[in-house]
């Protein structure tokens, strides 16, 4: 009984470290592929390094991470989307089109959520830090 035990535990072990690596492929497929997702991966080593110098609470790296974290998904679900909209309707079509401004709308919503949590977070500590450097 614990041979098959151990058996049933590998594949279910193997299969959930696959589903990793094909995590990772998503990613970098969209980091290789996508504009936007790279725009906003360099967005989001700005906010980290911001957040860093300008040692932001815990509380506020929640809310960077948080930020982060969605604008990513949403742009990786976008993607996803758009290629399937294109495998299912490679030639043009209303609805389907519909469906892809949809899609960039959401991360855009995304998006621009995201930058007013940074600017509120954010520039009332660089401006406090413009302050006392002047």
């Amino acid at each position: 009984m614990s041979f098959l035990i151990r058996v049933i535990r590998d594949f279910l072990m193997n299969k959930f470290i696959r589903g990793f690596g094909y995590a990772f492929k998503g990613v970098g497929y969209a980091a290789k592929t996508q504009l936007n997702f790279r725009v906003h991966l360099v967005c989001a080593v700005i906010a980290v390094l911001l957040g860093y110098a300008l040692h932001i609470s815990t509380a506020e790296w929640l809310w960077i991470s948080f930020c982060i974290g969605m604008v990513l998904l949403t742009e990786l679900i976008n993607t996803a989307i758009e290629l399937l909209v294109d495998l299912v309707s490679p030639e043009y079509n209303e609805k389907a089109g519909r469906v892809k401004d949809m899609c960039a709308a959401a991360v855009l919503v995304t998006a621009i959520t995201a930058l007013v949590i940074g600017l509120v977070i954010f520039v009332p500590k660089i401006i406090l830090y413009l302050h006392h450097a002047a």
